[in-house]
């Protein structure tokens, strides 16, 4: 089996984090590297960390490697960091509040070599802050360029893709605080007919609310500079996109929740 690199960004949610890299720590699927992206100026919990990968002896589990931000970046150019550094042949995305079942990586990979596809999403769960299970979303078979512009159905934690395909056509996630991995997906059907997913619950999502995801005005200012300015539409579709992809976010946590 290839070797997948697990970029993990990293900012002040440290009891989260050990959840997120115990996850890891029992994949049933072995050879994998673990990437940390410390973006916190703050250095204060970095000791805690390295005791952490001491005490669980993860060194000598899997190689294991902390990258330290100059400065806070945000999580999307934290992941482009880890995308650069990454020589292996599939990256996988997890978020250091969120966590995995024990076979995400087995069978999501099994799914992706079976089906000769550059990229992949799973199913996922949603949990409060606490891992109460609260709502859950539903992956489709193949998402196309049009279905995603209406409704951002992928989620972060759930992707794998292989490392070159991202690196021969220069896909990187943008510098914007939310909606960069939308943004991502995007410029990815951009590049190919669809993404497949894999309807497994695999991840699950941490929802928190004092999150940058969670804050309702930021997201509504990001999703129309998705279109204005990454999509390059103009006034009036992006306000009409917007409106779309608002309507069917809330359909999803009305029909789900």
């Amino acid at each position: 089996m290839p070797v997948v690199t697990i970029i993990i960004p990293y900012k002040n949610n440290l009891n989260y984090l050990f959840l997120a890299l115990n996850s890891v720590i029992y994949q049933t699927f072995k050879n994998l590297k673990i990437l940390i992206i410390y973006d916190d100026e703050n250095k204060s919990d970095l000791s805690r960390i390295k005791d952490f990968i001491k005490k669980t002896k993860l060194k000598k589990k899997f190689p294991i490697k902390i990258l330290l931000n100059k400065k806070n970046l945000g999580a999307g150019e934290s992941r482009n960091k880890g995308i650069k550094f990454s020589k292996s042949k599939y990256v996988a995305f997890l978020d250091s509040d969120d966590v995995w079942h024990k076979d995400k990586l087995k069978l999501q990979l099994n799914f992706m070599i079976k089906h000769k596809i550059p990229i992949s999403h799973t199913s996922y769960l949603i949990t409060d802050e606490y891992g109460k299970i609260v709502s859950k979303r539903k992956s489709k078979k193949k998402l196309k360029f049009q279905d995603i512009l209406n409704s951002c159905d992928i989620g972060l934690s759930t992707v794998i893709v292989n490392l070159k395909f991202l690196k021969k056509n220069n896909l990187k996630f943008p510098k914007i605080k939310t909606k960069e991995d939308y943004i991502l997906w995007l410029r990815v059907l951009k590049k190919i007919p669809f993404i497949k997913g894999l309807n497994k619950n695999l991840t699950f999502y941490r929802k928190r609310r004092n999150s940058l995801s969670s804050s309702s005005v930021l997201s509504i200012i990001n999703g129309y500079l998705v279109y204005r300015d990454y999509m390059k539409m103009g006034i009036i579709e992006s306000i009409y996109r917007l409106f779309i992809l608002s309507l069917n976010f809330l359909k999803k946590k009305f029909l789900n929740d």
